[in-house]
């Protein structure tokens, strides 16, 4: 059993984020959060990581909270009530962090693993991969920002059924309802499909990806009018970057831009 219970490697401008307890299926235990929060930050600093790979050792993405904490009745409600503003103080980094992030699921993505994985921008998942707000099964309500994302990509009334219901769903079904953008036989297909994406916004501007990212974040507790504010700021910062500069003098002498998703 490997000392870290969370493993980062960055190569070729991607950084990986591997949730290490094979031996529990990753369950979220305390050890688990506080480095969690310093990986994202450490990817979230570096310059050099243009996209983020969310994943899981081991065969498991992440089955939620670690059931035998659960069983520590010496906690006080104020006590508990601390350690869960804790989580929302780094989870908010990951559903907000300025570049692509690809969740690659291979296994159980249950309870909190479900929230993580909600919070990737694309995920992709093997054919074994499972997803469950599986919290009803122990007299729990969902949380690490579940009831906030999963409403939001399969609507309020799938959600309220997956929530009420705490049922299992396979990764065909997922991706039906818009929680999985694409699926991959195996965990050896799952970790090449994964880098293959995220290579693909290696020549994009990271710092556009980001923005808009930041602004469609907040597109559905924001009105109009503020979005279109932040959208003003936002390709203001844009049309004085050297990137958009460099794309402009490129266009204009036909050469091919750095970044054209179509032209694999």
């Amino acid at each position: 059993m490997s000392a870290s219970p969370v493993l980062t490697s960055v190569q070729d401008g991607i950084g990986t984020i591997t949730l290490n307890r094979p031996e529990a299926r990753n369950a979220l235990n305390q050890a688990m959060r506080p480095a969690l929060a310093a990986a994202i930050a450490q990817m979230r600093e570096d310059a050099q990581v243009h996209a983020v790979i969310l994943t899981g050792a081991g065969g498991a993405f992440c089955s939620g909270g670690d059931i035998s904490a659960m069983l520590d009745t010496t906690r006080t409600g104020l006590a508990f009530r601390k350690g869960m503003r804790e989580l929302h103080q780094w989870f908010p980094e990951l559903v907000n962090l300025e570049k692509p992030v690809i969740a690659a699921v291979d296994g159980p993505a249950f309870g909190a693993g479900l929230s993580l994985a909600l919070a990737a921008d694309f995920v992709l998942a093997t054919r074994r991969a499972k997803f469950c707000a599986v919290f009803g099964r122990i007299g729990l309500i969902p949380d690490l920002g579940a009831m906030h994302l999963l409403p939001r990509i399969v609507g309020q009334q799938k959600a309220k059924e997956l929530v009420f219901t705490a049922r299992t769903v396979d990764a065909e079904e997922a991706q039906q309802l818009g929680m999985v953008f694409d699926i991959v036989d195996d965990a050896a297909a799952l970790t090449e499909a994964a880098r293959a994406l995220a290579r693909r916004f290696g020549e994009a501007s990271t710092a556009a990806i980001g923005m808009a990212k930041t602004i469609m974040n907040q597109s559905f507790e924001s009105d109009a009018r503020t979005i279109a504010e932040l959208e003003s700021y936002a390709q203001s910062v844009c049309r004085g970057s050297d990137y958009h500069q460099d794309a402009v003098r490129r266009f204009k002498d036909k050469q091919p831009l750095r970044f054209d998703w179509d032209r694999k």
